[in-house]
Order: structure tokens, then C-alpha cells, then sequence
């Protein structure tokens, strides 16, 4: 898989974390044990009651162990989305 993500290198990625995190931001650099660099990122946090909440975090680094999904955003998609109103349940953690 690690081969795989040479292609979103310097692109703007979402990052599913096994606790149920969403992450979205610029793929910098990666290894061969999925641990993935992300710049100016933010996490997008769900709430049923209220919008998405985006917390800046800036640099990032995600330990491979933690990935569950590497995703491509279409950044044209994304600027279109008003995510104040989008509402949805968190994500629930993994269970190994």
C-alpha cells in the first residue's frame, strides 16, 4: 500500500484513524509502515446536533498503525460543501 500513496503526494488527502478521527490535509511524505506527514491539516469533527467542527492542527504526523483509510479530496467538491450544516454521528472506533 505504501507504494500506492507516491501518487497523493502534495495533495490534499482524508485520513480515517482507527479511533474514528477524520483528518484532511497535505500529504508530505510517508514510509514503508504507512506513517503518514500531513501539513496544514485540520480535523473534521461530526456531531448529530450541530455542524462539523474543524480544528486546525497545522503539521501532523498519523502512526501507520492508526490509518484506516487514505482517501484523494476533490478540492473543487470540498470548497462547495458547507459543512456548518452538515450534521452526522461520530465515527465509532475500530474493535479488534
Amino acid at each position: 500500500m505504501a507504494s500506492e500513496l507516491e501518487n497523493y503526494v502534495d495533495q490534499i488527502v482524508n485520513v480515517i484513524t482507527n479511533d474514528g478521527r477524520n483528518i484532511v490535509g497535505v500529504l508530505k511524505g510517508y514510509d514503508q509502515c504507512i506513517n503518514i506527514i500531513l501539513e496544514d491539516c485540520h480535523e473534521r469533527v461530526f456531531s448529530p446536533d450541530a455542524g462539523v467542527e474543524q480544528h486546525v492542527l497545522g503539521l501532523y504526523i498519523v502512526r501507520g498503525d492508526n490509518v484506516s483509510i487514505i482517501g484523494e479530496v476533490d478540492e473543487d467538491e470540498d470548497i462547495g460543501i458547507d459543512y456548518s450544516k452538515v450534521k452526522g454521528e461520530p465515527l465509532k472506533p475500530i474493535v479488534h
